[in-house]
């Protein structure tokens, strides 16, 4: 049985996993996200155990996409300061000595859920996770999306509500969408975590106002046939439907495709059981091994 590799390398935690060219996964580990010095030690010799044509490596970033570039591989301008201008993909691919997939975490959910979940089928979706920071990955034309670097979404402009004064958390841009709208956002401006306050009406009509903002903003900009929401804050499934609801406001009709007949297949939860990030990874190892 031929054997792949793959990690979804997050910002508390990396998730290692082996798995076959199916998708199906064999076994995993979770190493914490300490400084490179003590955590990719951990990660290599984890690997060394397993006979892997190809490894696939969604990360955090930002990071250097472009094959041409010195710093190609790279994890680089990232808030994590001990993952600052690290080699993380040559550091892996010296010590395994396999071709290697790179991609962002989130690039490799959205690949994930191609592969194996419910964009399967599709050209053009987006993935957005949104709990301790909001980020968004990009499928257009069959592709994952890079461009200059790569997608940002949690630090597009979003209009703040009329009746919210919350400064935003984001530490760059303030009032960006991930600085109104991600977990640490929401128990800044309630004095309480999301998890605390299902029962309040209020917390999740501003959330899914700003959730419904960016995406009838990516809509307009991306044309996607598919939006996918996961992370922690989307656990509260009552999100859903007051998100599918401001979206209708907001398109206010301009747009009239069979996609936004139907809201309730236009906007769904992630469908992999919080696997979309580690199954994507492993998707770019298959794709580079080929």
């Amino acid at each position: 049985m031929t054997m792949y590799g793959a990690i979804e390398a997050g910002g508390t935690k990396m998730v290692c996993a082996v798995g076959d060219e199916t998708g199906k996964i064999i076994e995993s580990t979770v190493i914490p996200t300490e400084t490179p010095a003590l955590t990719m030690p951990q990660i290599i010799e984890w690997f060394k155990k397993f006979d892997i044509k190809a490894l696939g490596l969604a990360c955090f970033g930002p990071i250097d996409l472009h094959e041409e570039s010195e710093t190609y591989g790279y994890i680089t301008s990232t808030p994590k300061l001990e993952w600052e201008n690290f080699n993380i993909l040559g550091c892996l691919k010296e010590a395994l000595n396999v071709p290697v997939g790179f991609d962002t975490d989130v690039n490799g959910a959205i690949l994930g859920e191609m592969a194996y979940g419910s964009a399967k089928g599709l050209t053009d979706a987006v993935y957005i996770t949104i709990g301790t920071g909001i980020g968004g990955g990009v499928l257009s034309n069959g592709k994952l999306l890079h461009g200059m670097l790569h997608p940002e979404i949690g630090h597009m402009f979003i209009p703040r509500h009329p009746k919210d004064d919350f400064t935003g958390l984001c530490p760059y841009h303030g009032s960006c969408f991930e600085g109104l709208a991600s977990g640490p956002s929401i128990e800044s401006r309630w004095g309480a975590p999301g998890a605390e306050l299902s029962d309040r009406e209020e917390v999740w009509d501003l959330e899914a106002y700003y959730i419904a903002e960016a995406i009838t903003a990516v809509t307009m900009v991306l044309s996607p046939q598919r939006f996918i929401l996961g992370g922690g804050v989307m656990k509260q499934e009552q999100l859903f439907p007051m998100i599918r609801r401001y979206v209708g406001q907001m398109i206010a009709g301009y747009l009239r495709t069979k996609e936004l007949e139907d809201l309730n297949s236009f906007i769904v939860p992630s469908s992999l059981q919080g696997n979309q990030g580690i199954l994507g990874a492993l998707k770019l190892a298959i794709d580079a091994a080929e």
